[in-house]
């Protein structure tokens, strides 16, 4: 019952200026993005974090960097937590690309979404749960069930694997949000997977410390954390 910290990357000079970036190399943090990292990295200053993954792509490295600036440690490069391959869509603005018919997919039908010299949606969900699944039992197994982790990804990338953790199926992920350099919280348990918290910009998480809770959820909600 390790618990995953999935962080999206602080904002880009791709999301300032309404590009989708995609997989092109050399999108860097901006300022706003840099001081939002920096923020993260402090809420997760008193975590104790074994473990940080990260995808390959500039902007996450960077924020990954603001992480284990905190903690003696190393970030793990992923490219099973890339993101999407977002083929010919990729490098054009947000502003066309919601003209084309598929822009209509991707928001209400997005399991039926495949991009033009690209990855479809599905597998991009496939292959990111695989990954951070893979990685939360191996860290379980290394460091116990207390175990905390970061996993820095994408704001899509993310969406999914909340989806998954929620039970939700990929054509209702559009309903959930992640803003850049957030922290959203699962636990995964040998009877589900737990969303702890969704979205997080703000608040302490020291009472991630704590040791793991129990396996079954309590009936009625439970105390919470008590140093929460």
């Amino acid at each position: 019952m390790a618990i995953v910290l999935l962080v999206r990357h602080g904002r880009s000079s791709a999301n300032t200026s309404g590009t989708l970036a995609g997989r092109l190399p050399g999108v860097h943090l901006d300022d706003t993005g840099r001081e939002q990292v920096g923020r993260t990295g402090a809420r997760l200053a008193d975590v104790p974090v074994v473990e940080v993954v990260t995808s390959p792509l500039e902007r996450c490295r960077e924020t990954a960097e603001a992480i284990t600036a905190h903690h003696d440690l190393e970030a793990t490069v992923d490219e099973a937590i890339t993101e999407c391959g977002y083929g010919d869509w990729q490098g054009r603005p947000l502003s066309e690309l919601a003209q084309e018919d598929l822009w209509k997919t991707v928001q209400g039908h997005p399991s039926a979404a495949t991009f033009p010299g690209g990855e479809s949606l599905m597998a991009m969900q496939a292959r990111a749960v695989e990954a951070v699944r893979a990685h939360d039992a191996r860290i379980e197994a290394e460091h116990g069930p207390a175990a905390v982790w970061v996993a820095v990804s994408h704001g899509d990338v993310i969406k999914s694997v909340l989806a998954d953790a929620a039970g939700m199926h990929l054509d209702l992920f559009q309903r959930l949000h992640v803003d850049p350099a957030s922290v959203s919280i699962v636990r995964y348990a040998p009877q589900r997977p737990t969303l702890i918290a969704v979205n997080t910009t703000a608040g302490e998480l020291g009472w991630l410390r704590a040791p793991a809770p129990a396996a079954d959820a309590p009936v009625g909600g439970g105390a919470g954390p008590a140093s929460r």
